[in-house]
């Protein structure tokens, strides 16, 4: 099977490289929006540094027209609502974590295999790890996860970086992986000068191997994943019949541009108004004192005057433009600035876990459906470990063992007394106690 994905495989790199690597760094942009040392033009004042997101600015903030700046660099204001949406987004997903139930045929095997599929976690990231995950599903629309034997002979769970892998989908099936490439090296050039070749791992069912400048220098089976690919693969929101998701940074790009273009307006409004100017006309002579409130002046020109303009003044309109870009960021993205903390007179009373539900309602479906897709994904993950664990011979499993159940708290804070009124029902009803206790947690 080796032989015949070869070319299919340097065909979609080839096309990875050219147009989905420079989608992908436009992205990353947005969400990173990294500062870059640029020379100063006015000698030592003026910033230093340019935004990845002013690139988004329409070309009259510059001072240009085409090709040729006109006038001096404008007032430019950058606010990056992105990161912080994003950050909210994977802070309601894994904030809390996830538990593991094990669907053993006793207690005690389940509790033995969630031991050891904790050990697993623990060694391959944690936390960290599926929250890094989350973060470049949620930029990238996509994110993958592999199984692979580490150095002790154990399991391990690595994340794969999508700007580093290509997938081989089956041409009948877009749910079917054929084949997997994840690049390692790409024509780096190293400290003596020397310039190592491309180098590419390549998983297919049956088995593994290495390529470098694309001869294959290495082959290795994998029978423990009994004809499967040990890739699992994550949406961050499905696109019918598609196999890249979709992400949250593409769709909020024009409006972070239009809210930074007008930001930037107005601060240059503000530059020009915030202090009060005077024009003198028909008062002459060389030892005019300055223009200045508090000063007197002498004419006999009796067509003298002076007038007054500038000041801040109201903009309306734009006030009200500003503030419905950023509901339209709040819309898009279903995060309201309640989620990160920033609490507006607007969101009315919210004594009740209830009314924060009600406030918090587009964030927490999308965030039930990011459970479900990571849920089914985590699964996959836990059989294929314990697939290699039991292929090792570090725990022997039965096939049935092998199946999980991922369970996730409540992002919200919880509200004692709808904990404890649950919980005197459940015992009304009958649950043991020991359940309806777990369930109560720590308050």
């Amino acid at each position: 099977m080796m032989r015949e994905i070869d070319h299919m495989l340097a065909e979609r790199i080839e096309r990875h490289e050219r147009e989905v690597l420079p989608a992908y760094a436009k992205l990353w942009a947005y969400y990173r929006n990294p500062m870059r040392e640029v020379p100063r033009t006015s000698g030592p004042h003026g910033r230093w540094y340019r935004l990845a997101q002013e690139s988004g600015l329409p070309a009259r903030l510059f001072g240009r027209t085409g090709d040729e700046l006109r006038t001096p660099r404008r007032e430019i204001v950058v606010e990056n609502d992105i990161a912080w949406r994003l950050h909210t987004m994977v802070d309601f997903l894994f904030g809390k974590g996830f538990t593991i139930r094990a669907l053993g045929m006793t207690p005690a095997r389940s509790e033995l295999i969630e031991r050891a599929l904790q050990e697993v976690f623990d060694r391959s990231g944690g936390g960290a790890m599926w929250q890094d995950g989350a973060l470049l599903a949620h930029i990238f629309g996509h994110v993958d996860f592999t199984v692979t034997e580490d150095a002790s002979h154990g399991a391990r769970i690595e994340m794969i970086n999508p700007r580093r892998a290509v997938a081989l989908v089956n041409a009948e099936d877009y749910r079917v992986i054929d084949a997997y490439a994840v690049h390692l090296v790409s024509g780096v050039t190293c400290a003596t000068g020397a310039k190592w070749g491309r180098l590419t791992r390549v998983v297919t069912p049956d088995g593994a191997a290495m390529y470098e400048d694309g001869v294959r220098t290495n082959l290795k089976e994998t029978p423990w994943t009994g004809g499967k690919l040990p890739v699992v693969h994550v949406q961050n929101i499905a696109q019918p019949l598609s196999y890249e998701g979709l992400g949250e940074v593409e769709s909020l790009i024009p409006l972070q541009d239009e809210l930074n273009t007008r930001l930037s307006d107005r601060a240059s409004r503000v530059t020009l108004q915030s202090f009060k100017m005077y024009l003198a006309k028909g008062i002459g002579g060389s030892g005019m004192p300055p223009v200045a409130p508090g000063q007197l002046w002498l004419t006999d020109n009796p067509d003298a005057a002076i007038d007054e303009f500038g000041g801040d003044a109201s903009s309306p309109s734009e006030d009200r433009h500003i503030d419905e870009i950023r509901d339209a960021l709040d819309k898009v993205s279903g995060v309201p600035p309640l989620a990160s903390g920033v609490v507006q007179a607007k969101i009315g009373n919210l004594s009740s876990a209830n009314a924060l539900k009600v406030t918090l309602m587009s964030l927490l479906s999308k965030t039930s459906r990011k459970q479900a897709a990571y849920g089914r994904a985590i699964g996959e993950l836990c059989t294929l470990t314990l697939d290699l664990l039991h292929h090792q011979g570090v725990l022997s499993t039965q096939p049935q063992e092998r199946r999980v159940r991922v369970t996730w708290p409540d992002p919200l804070p919880p509200d004692v007394r709808e904990r404890i009124f649950a919980a005197e029902a459940k015992a009304r009803l009958g649950a043991p106690r020991e359940r309806v206790l777990a369930e109560i947690g720590d308050i």
